[in-house]
């Protein structure tokens, strides 16, 4: 029989055996590759002395090809809870050095535990990827781990935040489990994200494709929109989890944390007034407008490299976490067309199932026009943003600054889809169409010279296009001037503290996918 130490000391190896994951040698492969080990990601992520580890000792239950033979205690992801900023976190990763950080069904299941867990407490879940896919030689048995992990991912959607940060490779069944979850951040030449890698494309459609042209950090922000953020290395991405969870509610039932600030709510700032041009044809940069009115100037932009016509992203006002929405007429000038909407759409939606207001700010000249859109399915696509807005239940304050056109006008958080504070500069020009526009269908072959063209045009422009016709009508509910922005949001925030909406009684509606 063991004496008392000897089971100490038993129970200290056994620990010492699943820190070393799949030992020294695949740890140093791993910080050649300019990578972290999972445990090193999250120490490095959570708050320092809060990681408590669960199901450590977890082995795999495959005996086929020798599996028997090599066991490792963890098996491969590593899982447990912590605080960021003193808050309840739960957190997986996915050990590369133990089997490629292939997913077991063991793996699974102490997955699945995890998310149960931030499921039931309310608590946002944190995933750190690195891992080869499903794990070969247990066949359907990592499948149906993955399918779990999956369902999970979609019951915990707009409950609990869930955040993935792809920090290596992540192929086939394991890319769909961070495409389920609301934000994915990836880090700059080592992380791939693909269904199908290089050598089965080369395979099936003869195409030579490199792992960071079908899948990398740049090909996913810039290209295809599946990530939202880029990180230069493992430890940025961590501090960008962190400051994304700052925004954020724990879960659905709470409001993002307050954050005190001394940044003087009256602030005015005279810049404002001069920054959007005389010109409607002129750009101009919108998130000098969106840094200059949020508290200290902090805005994080989500998916900064993608669809650049619409920003979107987070800052706070008075202390209140917000949820930021604008055109952007530095890029095609501002228009909708089918990225921009669906990258909108799915930020609305976000914001509205955690509770966070969103400021919406319009300078649409309306939807792009070409038979690519159109084919490729603009009305569809452009609808998605028109729903997430009229579905929205939170806060919804809208500033027009210059133009919104047509139907880009109603989509862009309009009074008539639900907005409840509606502002507009004096440079807003609300009507159906731009003025040379309107005037040439309007005044077709009724004009016989270009000095007459233009007069009709300057008197479309003083007629129709500015914010007084919608004043009129109680579709603006007040034309302000851009210093005042920051203040008048404030208000309107402190105004819709307490909106309450109650929408008709339904299974869900079924949004224009």
């Amino acid at each position: 029989m063991k004496t008392l130490e000897e089971k100490y000391n038993q129970f200290e190896q056994k620990i010492k055996e699943a820190t070393q994951g799949g030992g020294s040698e695949r740890i140093q492969k791993q910080h050649e590759a300019g990578k972290q080990t999972a445990r090193e990601r999250i120490l490095e992520f959570l708050d320092s002395g809060t990681f408590n580890e669960f199901d450590m000792f977890v082995t795999h239950r495959c005996n086929e090809f020798g599996m028997d033979k090599t066991k490792t205690p963890g098996d491969g992801v590593i899982t447990g809870y912590g605080k960021v900023e003193g808050r309840l976190v739960y957190v997986f990763a996915y050990d590369f050095t133990v089997f490629g950080g292939t997913l077991s069904r063991a793996n699974a299941d102490k997955i699945v535990k995890i998310q149960q867990l931030a499921l039931k407490m309310g608590a946002p879940l944190i995933g750190l990827n690195d891992s080869g896919g499903a794990r070969i030689q247990e066949g359907v048995q990592s499948l149906a781990g993955y399918a779990e992990i999956f369902h999970n991912n979609v019951k915990s959607s707009g409950v609990v935040p869930q955040i993935s940060c792809i920090m290596g490779p992540c192929a086939g069944g394991a890319v769909y489990s961070p495409a389920l979850t609301d934000f994915i951040i990836m880090v700059k030449d080592t992380s791939y994200m693909f269904v199908t890698g290089p050598e089965v494309i080369k395979a099936v459609t003869h195409e030579d494709v490199t792992k960071e042209e079908l899948g990398g950090a740049i090909t996913h922000n810039s290209r295809s929109g599946v990530a939202h953020f880029v990180a230069e290395n493992d430890e940025q991405a961590a501090m960008l989890i962190r400051e994304l969870l700052g925004f954020l509610p724990s879960n659905n039932m709470e409001e993002a944390p307050f954050v005190p600030t001394t940044d003087d709510i009256h602030r005015q700032d005279e810049s404002l007034q001069t920054l959007v041009p005389l010109d409607p044809n002129k750009p101009y940069d919108i998130k000098e407008l969106i840094e200059t009115i949020l508290d200290d100037k902090n805005f994080l932009e989500v998916q900064p490299h993608y669809a650049k016509n619409i920003v979107i992203g987070f800052g706070r006002m008075a202390g209140q976490s917000v949820g930021i929405v604008a055109n952007q007429p530095m890029h095609l000038a501002g228009v909708l067309d089918i990225d921009s909407s669906i990258k909108g759409a799915r930020f609305v939606r976000f914001c509205d199932a955690f509770n966070i207001p969103i400021i919406t700010f319009v300078d649409v000249p309306g939807f792009l026009p070409g038979l690519t859109q159109e084919t490729n399915g603009i009305i569809k696509h452009g609808a998605k943003i028109l729903y997430a807005f009229s579905e929205a239940s939170v806060p919804l304050i809208t500033i027009i600054t210059r133009k919104a056109y047509g139907g880009a006008y109603c989509v862009m958080a309009s009074k008539h889809i639900g907005a409840d504070v509606n502002f507009a500069y004096p440079t807003a020009e609300i009507a159906v169409m731009g003025p040379e526009g309107a005037v040439n269908i309007i005044f077709r072959n009724k004009i016989s010279n270009e000095g007459e063209r233009l007069g009709k045009i300057d008197e479309y422009r003083e007629t129709l296009a500015n914010p007084y016709k919608a004043a009129e009508l109680g579709y603006i509910d007040e034309v302000i001037y851009p210093k005042q922005t920051r203040f008048k949001i404030i208000q309107a925030l402190e105004m819709t503290r307490n909106k309450t909406q109650q929408p008709p009684h339904r299974k869900h509606g079924n949004i224009v996918l």
